[in-house]
């Protein structure tokens, strides 16, 4: 069975509908950055998934080619995440979607080096002959942080949010927004198939003790 980091992981990927805190260990992802309007067609952010998992993809793959990874396993591709943040703005504004800055990453297995992504950024350029090279090799330590699952519109974010800011208050802790520590989504449904009343989106906020 190939090894998925949601079942395997389940207090990263699939936490409660209530707020909870979590200490998030470092991972590495596959990561471009950008800014706008996520929804803009053609924009940046939807050339960003196309090599966010034409990467992916290819590590996952690489056991069809040539190319033999130490340590390889089977696994799924985790889901796609995303760190946002508005200049002179503490979290977001959703009113304010073409001022959003973001990085859009995808979890690597341990076993892919930077070598191994390197070579994965080369090889996906070379057989889809499109330039990946703004995809990096993002090492991430999160830390402590409160979170909740989302159940559905991105637009009805919001009032989740502020129950997750307030559980962390009453908790003894503050919020700990700096340019390392952002607004944190993990998009476990595809909104071209799901109702929007069932997008489920793991939602994260960094946070510190007093």
């Amino acid at each position: 069975m190939a090894f998925d980091y949601k079942k395997e992981y389940k207090e990263f990927y699939l936490p409660p509908k209530k707020p909870e805190i979590i200490d998030v260990p470092a991972m590495n992802f596959v990561a471009v950055r950008g800014r706008g309007n996520p929804n803009v067609e053609d924009g940046q952010y939807q050339r960003a998934l196309n090599i966010l998992y034409g990467v992916s993809f290819t590590i996952k793959m690489s056991y069809k080619g040539s190319r033999e990874i130490e340590g390889y396993f089977p696994y799924v591709v985790p889901p796609l995440e995303g760190l946002w943040w508005q200049e002179g703005i503490c979290g977001v504004d959703y009113g304010r979607k073409n001022d959003f800055q973001w990085i859009s990453m995808i979890r690597l297995p341990e076993f892919a080096t930077e070598e191994v992504f390197q070579w994965a950024v080369e090889e996906a350029s070379a057989k889809k002959k499109t330039d990946f090279s703004k995809a990096e090799f993002l090492s991430f330590a999160e830390g402590l942080c409160v979170q909740c699952m989302h159940i559905g519109p991105y637009d009805d974010e919001p009032a989740t949010i502020e129950s997750m800011d307030q559980f962390a208050l009453e908790k003894g802790l503050l919020l700990d927004f700096s340019d390392q520590r952002r607004h944190h989504e993990i998009y476990l449904s595809d909104p071209r198939r799901a109702k929007p009343e069932r997008l489920r989106t793991v939602i994260r906020h960094p946070v510190k003790e007093v």
